[in-house]
């Protein structure tokens, strides 16, 4: 059985001055889920070097350059879900976590919890030795200025993810050779959210669920509608109904914009090797591994392809 890894990185309107580097990014965190994959790796492992590959890279929203809340600081949220065992971890409202979706794995693998959340997770993120940074090493100048600009939270779903000012979601899943899938989603949430405040993201279900007996799939988009709609657990319901996933990913997106008015994306890959990258905003930074190359895009239609470099 082929591997495949799929990424990406937030849907919202991309402005042009990060439409570069944000196609850069996730390409290169597909390329690290990858090596992962191809050097016998399991999917698990996969998704967490993805989204820290993503994480650590301050274009996107999550861990560096994660956007701020309304009184400037910042609060994380991820998960990470193994399709094997339905084995899960998630933290919120961490402040001060480079790479909260190792935290994350961390609840998952050492506790008896599926979420721990603020004080307490920080606690456990000491006591099982994930080095804690300064809250400001988090804080980019780019989103410092954006935050300043825009310090009234906007509660429109289309002015969220529509404008050029939201940011959002990171995300991979991926299957590996014995047909394991796992999936992993991290965020910095809204700019401006209230303090506290916590989306989809590290909700099962709803920001990412992972089952080998039907696949794996991260969201992204407007956390409040995705909660409403459970969207990654909708998505593979469908494909539970003998659907693909791409057409059970753009069914699932356009129930919650029916619904809720809700506009977002997912990634999504089955037990087989299928996968779909889809979404409902303006533009997507998404990127995939499978045994024919690597793929990519950021606006609607595209799919270009590279060749892996041996």
């Amino acid at each position: 059985m082929s591997a495949v890894i799929v990424v990406h990185g937030g849907a919202w309107s991309i402005p042009e001055h990060l439409a570069e580097a944000s196609v850069d990014g996730v390409k290169a965190a597909a390329r690290a889920g990858s090596s992962v994959l191809l050097g016998g790796g399991s999917a698990l492992d996969a998704v967490e070097a993805a989204v820290r590959a993503l994480e650590d890279n301050s274009v996107f929203n999550a861990g560096h350059g994660a956007t701020l809340n309304i009184d400037g600081e910042v609060e994380l949220d991820a998960i990470i879900m193994d399709g094997r065992t339905l084995a899960c971890g998630a933290v919120s409202s961490v402040k001060n976590i480079a790479n909260p979706v190792t935290l994350a794995r961390a609840v998952m693998e050492k506790t008896e919890h599926v979420m721990l959340t603020g004080r307490g997770a920080n606690q456990f993120a000491e006591s099982v030795g994930v080095a804690a940074v300064p809250p400001e090493a988090l804080v980019s100048e780019y989103e410092r200025k954006e935050w300043q600009k825009h310090k009234t939270y906007v509660t429109g779903v289309e002015e969220d993810f529509s404008s050029r000012w939201a940011h959002d979601t990171v995300g991979a899943v991926a299957v590996d050779r014995a047909g394991n899938v796992a999936c992993a989603t991290s965020t910095g949430g809204i700019r401006n959210k209230m303090v506290g405040r916590v989306g989809d993201s590290p909700v099962i279900g709803c920001g990412g669920y992972a089952d080998n007996s039907i696949g794996a799939v991260s969201c992204t988009g407007h956390g409040e509608s995705i909660l409403k709609v459970t969207l990654a657990r909708l998505i593979l319901s469908h494909v539970e109904q003998g659907k693909s996933v791409e057409e059970s990913s753009r069914l699932s997106l356009q129930h919650m914009a029916d619904r809720v008015r809700g506009s977002g994306g997912s990634i999504a890959v089955s037990p087989s090797g299928e996968w779909a990258a889809t979404f409902t905003t303006t533009r997507m930074a998404w990127a995939a591994v499978d045994q024919e190359g690597l793929w990519y895009g950021l606006d609607p239609n595209d799919r270009f392809q590279e060749t892996l470099s041996q």
